[in-house]
């Protein structure tokens, strides 16, 4: 496995494929692109910017977005209009729907502009719950997803992490494509697996304390 920037590469040689991974959690450029240091109190989104990624997605067989988390930081998104090297920044304050509903329909545009439906299969995938608020399932007060080790047994429940307005977007914006995206919906039933999380095997960014 190979590292270049945002890129990371899994080459299976013997099957002559590649599984790549590629950092852009707005899809958009944003000041948060660093793949290392991207923990950014002051997020900008800048309008219109997708292609800065996009050269690097074209020619797969199959592309897999997915962008959620990164939008939910609170209920409005900063939106760059213009470049981050300007001087002075032209910045409009969106709320979140708003601001992910730009998102969507510039990526409808490059999918429609940049994939051929004959020889690459796009997918989007749809949000993964964080499970951050135990009391949501009866759970202790100020308690998470760690450490559980049973799923959700109410059929009703679905977390506020997970919102349905976003959801709505989606659906609005996809039904309009010209080219077609597989939508992977995986919130309903992720949404029960609080105990399904493997955080605590990925790169922590903070030091473990002894009982984690």
């Amino acid at each position: 496995m190979e590292t270049f920037d945002s890129l990371t590469v899994f080459t299976a040689k013997d099957y002559n494929a590649t599984i790549e991974f590629y950092w852009a959690p707005f899809l958009l450029e944003s000041n948060s692109d660093n793949a290392v240091i991207h923990r950014v109190t002051d997020r900008f989104v800048r309008k219109g910017s997708i292609n800065k990624h996009g050269r690097h997605w074209k020619g797969v067989d199959i592309l897999v977005f997915n962008t959620y988390l990164w939008w939910m930081s609170g209920v409005t998104v900063k939106i760059l209009k213009g470049s981050f090297e300007d001087e002075v920044k032209d910045v409009v304050v969106m709320s979140t729907d708003d601001a992910y509903r730009m998102g969507m329909k510039s990526l409808v545009r490059w999918v429609q502009k940049n994939m051929d439906p004959k020889k690459t299969r796009v997918f989007f995938t749809s949000m993964s719950p964080t499970h951050g608020n135990s009391e949501e399932w009866g759970g202790e007060p100020g308690g998470n997803c760690y450490n559980q080790t049973t799923p959700i047994e109410d059929p009703n429940y679905w977390g506020s992490d997970s919102r349905k307005s976003i959801m709505q977007v989606i659906s609005e914006v996809f039904s309009k494509s010209k080219v077609p995206i597989t939508f992977l919906n995986i919130t309903q039933l992720s949404n029960y697996r609080k105990d399904a999380h493997t955080m605590i095997y990925k790169k922590q960014w903070s030091p473990l304390t002894r009982s984690r």
